[in-house]
């Protein structure tokens, strides 16, 4: 798992970890039952504290992204605890800011549209 941790950002490093898995199964780079780096291994590997990827992991955890034994390890693991209707209304929340965002930036609806084109193009699609 190669992830691009960006350490000047003002998004939190656990924060970045976590997005970047999310990512990552969307994309279909990582699967159902793979294993993830250790939190020791993962955190030498990007020269960061073992507490910043424990973090990270509570929070996949917490949200059913992944499961963690400690004898084996994390492992990708898509049980998401939050119902549709719960993530529905946290995703209104949060793109009501970043429409209110581009809006005041004088980004037009259809160069929205086909960012979101852009990135929901580039995720893994069911078979059908």
């Amino acid at each position: 798992m190669i992830l691009k941790i960006d350490f000047d950002s003002d998004i939190p490093i656990y924060v970045q970890i976590k997005n970047q898995v999310v990512e990552g199964i969307a994309r279909g780079k990582l699967e159902e039952g793979e294993e993830l780096p250790s939190v020791r291994g993962l955190a030498d590997d990007i020269g960061v504290n073992m507490h910043t990827v424990n973090k990270a992991y509570s929070l996949l955890k917490d949200e059913g992204y992944i499961k963690i034994d400690r004898r084996k390890g994390a492992f990708v693991s898509l049980s998401l605890k939050s119902s549709n209707e719960e993530f529905r209304e946290s995703l209104n929340y949060e793109l009501e800011y970043y429409m209110a965002e581009c809006f005041n930036r004088g980004i037009s609806k259809e160069d929205i549209k086909s960012y979101i084109d852009a990135i929901f193009s580039g995720f893994k699609k069911e078979d059908s």
